[in-house]
């Protein structure tokens, strides 16, 4: 047990579950967030109300599911763990959150996905050109918040969600190349997702440190804890793109299946020369349209070929790391405890 975790459980120090905070974080985001959508263009602004669950396909007020606001509540809480005020992050934790669903608007146009938070995608809605020009517009709008928020670190603020969308961009382009790849590595995938995933929740708890003036060290320490969960993050993620429950998950059962991608707990079956992984390889060769028997199957040589074991022993590995990291850190107990609440939540969504 690392000294982080131990002081998560000091009585009295234990902060809000996973659950209350992420309630907390979406009551202190989302008005801001609604403002500054709120600003675009109409053609934009309708089909990103759409995609964050505030109407519905005609325009009208709905209330669907409009994400765990996960990403926000990492820089609020970052800035809390550097000894600072949360006001300071608004700007921050709303332009993160813009950041991401622009990430998820175009992702769902490439992989082609047609179902996300157990509603259309936009882009089968709205059309694919429609929703690309609206991932635009938000992360456009991510700049301008931070850029008007008049905060002393400001110009650090945007290097450090440039350079995390930069990387966020790098490793979705590897993800789409290994589609098209039967050489994938496991080493690569890994670096992959640290890039795709690691690197915005890195930058999100970067961000905060930086609202809350922190020193240097202390920043890359806090980047570091949500870099690791970032990585953790993506390999449940897999995890559950194979075996979630679609009324959990708001996609279709083995969906990275379908698409055969090269997912993290795949790669590692393929990596493992086991006879399972043989017949997995030549499933995901096959130019036929995988049937529902051939996805059950492929799930299940992935299983006995050691990828999902080895993606939740890796995904506990870098919840450690992280905890690590926050205990270097010297992040406030409170908010440090609060922290790792949110750790845990994200990397046991498989269990």
């Amino acid at each position: 047990m690392t000294r982080t975790t131990e002081i998560a459980e000091v009585p009295g120090q234990r902060g809000r579950s996973a659950g209350e905070v992420l309630l907390w974080s979406r009551d202190v985001v989302v008005p801001a967030l609604r403002a500054a959508v709120d600003q675009l263009p109409a053609s934009m602004r309708d089909i990103a109300a759409y995609h964050l669950g505030w109407r519905d396909a005609q325009g009208r007020v709905d209330s669907a599911d409009g994400g765990k606001t996960l990403r926000p509540a990492l820089v609020l809480l970052a800035a809390r763990a550097a000894g600072g005020d949360v006001a300071n992050a608004l700007p921050a934790a709303v332009a993160v959150e813009l950041v991401h669903n622009f990430s998820l608007l175009h992702d769902d146009v490439m992989d082609g996905d047609e179902t996300r938070r157990h509603r259309p995608t936009a882009w089968t809605v709205f059309g694919a050109n429609a929703a690309v020009l609206a991932g635009d517009a938000l992360q456009t709008l991510a700049l301008e918040v931070l850029a008007t928020s008049g905060h002393p670190a400001l110009l650090d603020q945007v290097r450090v969600l440039n350079a995390a969308v930069l990387d966020l961009l790098d490793g979705q382009s590897a993800d789409l190349a290994f589609e098209d790849r039967t050489d994938v590595v496991l080493a690569e995938c890994v670096a992959m997702a640290e890039y795709k995933t690691g690197a915005l929740l890195g930058g999100c708890c970067a961000l905060g440190a930086l609202a809350a003036g922190a020193d240097p060290d202390r920043v890359r320490h806090l980047r570091g804890f949500g870099a690791r969960l970032g990585l953790a993050f993506q390999l449940v993620d897999d995890l559950l793109g194979i075996w979630g429950d679609p009324e959990v998950t708001g996609k279709p059962v083995f969906s990275d299946l379908q698409n055969r991608k090269k997912s993290l707990p795949v790669v590692a079956a393929l990596s493992s020369h086991t006879a399972a992984a043989r017949e997995l390889d030549a499933l995901y060769r096959s130019d036929e349209v995988l049937t529902e028997t051939d996805l059950a199957r492929a799930a299940e040589l992935i299983d006995v070929a050691g990828g999902r074991r080895w993606a939740r022993t890796k995904a506990d590995e870098q919840l450690s790391l992280a905890a690590e990291h926050l205990r270097v850190a010297g992040a406030e107990p409170v908010a440090a405890a609060e922290l790792m609440e949110l750790a845990k939540l994200v990397t046991r969504r498989d269990r």
